[in-house]
């Protein structure tokens, strides 16, 4: 065979193949990556399955880092859940380290490995919804499917949570393939059954970088509903690992 056919055979081989599943995640995950650092305002929506509402306001720092990232979600408002904190230290290779401060008891509570599943503040995003999703917390195997989602073209990945304590089976992501960010995510339960939808219907650019702008979490087997809406959004704004000690819950 001459060398440019042999060279010609091995590029048809590779378009035919495909990313893998854990190509794409890797890709999706530097989409909306070096931020550094970023502060934001949100309005989190709580519809119950009747559709009565309940509003609360939201303050978000985090922080990147190489061995996974540091957030504080701190509520503003209504008066019932103003000052209540949450921190995670995300880590890469073990369970993440998450504090809620609840100014009520002025007191601290760690939030333990088989709690992180539960519901964050009675809303349909859990704890661990909340750390970062680094695709290093995920097992992955084969290769990402091309699908037609509401006429785009997407990439449809599967991965699995590699924490033993995770709420869920598996989670079913579809990336669009144009740029590689998330617009939703299947969540299926421990009976592998489908739990949540999340749909992410906003991104924008923020000094070059791409950010999520409001998430939409809809529990399929409760019909409740919780969105988070971006207010405003500031990166690159200096934070340090001192102001995501655990010092700030005092």
């Amino acid at each position: 065979m001459k060398p440019s056919t042999l060279t010609l055979t091995l590029c048809l081989v590779v378009n035919l193949m495909g990313y893998t599943n854990e190509e794409i995640s890797i890709k999706a995950y530097d989409a909306t990556g070096n931020y550094i650092s970023e502060s934001a305002e949100l309005n989190m929506l709580l519809k119950n399955s009747s559709g009565e509402t309940n509003k609360r306001n939201l303050t978000m720092k985090k922080l990147e880092g190489d061995n996974g990232d540091k957030t504080i979600l701190e509520f503003t408002t209504p008066a019932d859940v103003k000052g209540t904190i949450l921190l995670t230290h995300e880590h890469l290779t073990k369970d993440d380290d998450q504090w809620l401060y609840m100014p009520g008891l002025k007191k601290t509570k760690r939030i333990i490995s088989k709690n992180k599943s539960g519901s964050f503040m009675g809303s349909e995003f859990s704890y661990e919804d909340l750390s970062s999703q680094h695709y290093k917390k995920f097992l992955h195997s084969g290769n990402a499917q091309e699908v037609i989602l509401n006429g785009v073209k997407h990439y449809k990945v599967e991965r699995k949570p590699s924490d033993e304590n995770s709420g869920y089976s598996k989670q079913i992501v579809f990336v669009e393939t144009k740029n590689f960010l998330i617009q939703r995510i299947d969540y299926y339960d421990k009976n592998n059954n489908l739990l949540k939808t999340a749909i992410f219907p906003d991104y924008k650019k923020i000094d070059g970088i791409w950010r999520g702008m409001k998430i939409e979490m809809t529990n399929i087997q409760t019909k409740k509903e919780t969105v988070l809406d971006w207010v405003s959004e500031k990166i690159k704004v200096g934070f340090t690992h001192q102001d995501f000690s655990q010092s700030i819950l005092q």
